[in-house]
């Protein structure tokens, strides 16, 4: 698939008609995302087919892979927005120095922490809620699923990086393509081979290796603005607080959803291997709608990020306003499609097990309904981020799985038993709603401000004599 050069694709974010620019923008990104959904997707209906131990073991384990890809999105999702409003202010050495040490500073980081878990891992899965049965599995699986994340790691961070320069293309070709690998691998390694649980890690590795192959050919091949190039990594302060301002909130975020699932499967743990099992495929299928529309906001963050540092006030406005619309319509979609035929959905990732199927179904409906709020969510959370506004960005990206989510799992639950599991999550949503409402006003009265002060001094600049 052929990418345009750096240049045409900074033309684009500074001249494209905002309604087609985020769709060249936002949906290659929104399919990228989608992709790793998919993953979880493959691996939790495959595995599903093995009995419900071997799926509480997949639940068990995603919060890793969910932590360890925050270490990904921390360094190249803060070191995108910067990038957008380095490339909009035409400063692309320093954008190259900036990207450059974003990738090196999350593989680096990443191995340790990689490494930290591995020789800790049975104390590590036993804190995430596996139980006695469980517990085999869940070691079988993790112990390559921990040790691949590093070709994620660098899949992740390049992911955001390529979005932040406009590079969308890309990403969703190797995105898919290891989607349509792991699709093709996982039954082979879990039935065909007879591998069980371990098969299904073992696809996953080798589809991220792909995806991660297809990132380095982008690399050598030179069809990045930036070089890479170890010699541009720098210690300088002022490259890594302005990732970090923008990059610890996504990561917050990141943390917290995986602290969300952990604490869900251990409040559900009591209820038994059935009700894990049911949690984590609603977890699934829900991110799924997560992954679209955030897909969707990182493609809408380059385009806010660059018109921002530009000063063009408004077509950022007008952006926000289509992209608000957009994915608020996906969300009620999404909800309809769910709260419909939820029994339906349970049912493709379990074994005849007829208790996940009706735990499953009633919790899927009711988790489900407030996600009709996450479209305005993500986009404001990704406006914030873009804008260097990171106290914005990090309350709505925190709020939802962190600052509301874990007082509701530690209350709920004791005064509701299983159904305080089921509702801690649309508590926290609702909450979270309010929170982005007056988020969202702020932040619309300052662009209103900004475009209105550029205006009157490009009018004054007019006025003036030539000469």
């Amino acid at each position: 698939m052929s990418e345009m050069n750096g240049e045409a694709r900074i033309k684009m974010l500074r001249e494209a008609p905002i309604p087609a620019l985020l769709l060249k923008m936002g949906v290659p990104t929104m399919i990228g995302m989608l992709v790793t959904g998919f993953y979880n997707l493959i691996d939790a209906y495959f595995v599903g087919g093995l009995g419900t131990s071997q799926m509480g073991a997949v639940s068990v384990a995603f919060p890793l892979g969910q932590a360890l890809v925050g270490i990904a999105v921390m360094f190249g999702g803060g070191a995108a927005s910067y990038l957008s409003r380095l490339l909009g202010e035409g400063r692309g050495k320093e954008a190259g120095r900036v990207a450059s040490t974003a990738l090196y500073s999350s593989l680096i980081f990443g191995t340790i922490v990689i490494i930290g878990i591995e020789c800790r891992l049975d104390h590590v899965l036993l804190g995430l809620g596996a139980t006695e049965t469980i517990l085999p599995y869940a070691r079988q699986y993790a112990v390559v699923y921990v040790a691949s994340s590093v070709f994620n790691i660098f899949n992740v961070t390049m992911n955001n990086i390529a979005s932040s320069e406009g590079a969308v293309k890309v990403s969703m070709a190797a995105m898919l393509l290891g989607a349509a690998l792991n699709t093709f691998f996982a039954p082979v390694f879990i039935y065909g081979l007879r591998m069980g649980i371990l098969g299904a890690a073992l696809a996953t590795a080798a589809a991220q290796a792909v995806t991660a192959v297809m990132y380095l050919a982008y690399i050598l091949n030179r069809k990045s603005v930036f070089s890479f190039s170890p010699k541009e990594f720098t210690f300088e302060r002022t490259v890594f607080r302005e990732i970090f301002k923008v990059g610890i909130p996504i990561f917050v975020f990141q943390l917290a959803a995986s602290a969300a699932i952990s604490m869900t499967n251990m409040a559900a743990k009591p209820y038994g291997d059935s009700a894990i099992a049911a949690m984590g495929i609603v977890t699934r299928v829900i991110s799924m709608g997560i992954y679209a529309v955030f897909g969707f906001a990182k493609g809408f963050q380059p385009v806010a990020g660059y018109n921002y540092g530009a000063k063009r006030y408004d077509r950022l406005r007008n952006a926000t306003k289509v992209a608000v619309e957009w994915t608020t319509c996906f969300c009620v979609l999404f909800v309809l499609l769910m709260a419909a035929f939820p029994a339906s959905v349970i049912s493709l990732f379990t074994a005849n097990d007829g208790s996940v199927v009706r735990f499953g179904s009633w919790a899927l409906r009711v988790n489900v309904i407030t996600f009709l709020f996450y479209g305005m969510e993500a986009i404001y959370s990704m406006l914030s981020l873009a804008l260097g506004e990171s106290l914005g960005g990090w309350v709505l990206s925190a709020g939802r799985q962190a600052l509301f989510f874990i007082p509701a799992i530690l209350t709920l639950p004791r005064a509701a038993g299983l159904n305080g599991v089921i509702f801690a999550q649309p508590a926290a949503d609702v909450i979270t709603g309010f929170v982005m409402g007056i988020i969202a006003l702020r932040l619309n009265e300052n662009l209103k401000v900004l475009e209105k002060n550029t205006a009157s001094r490009r009018a004054a600049d007019g006025k003036k004599p030539a000469g």
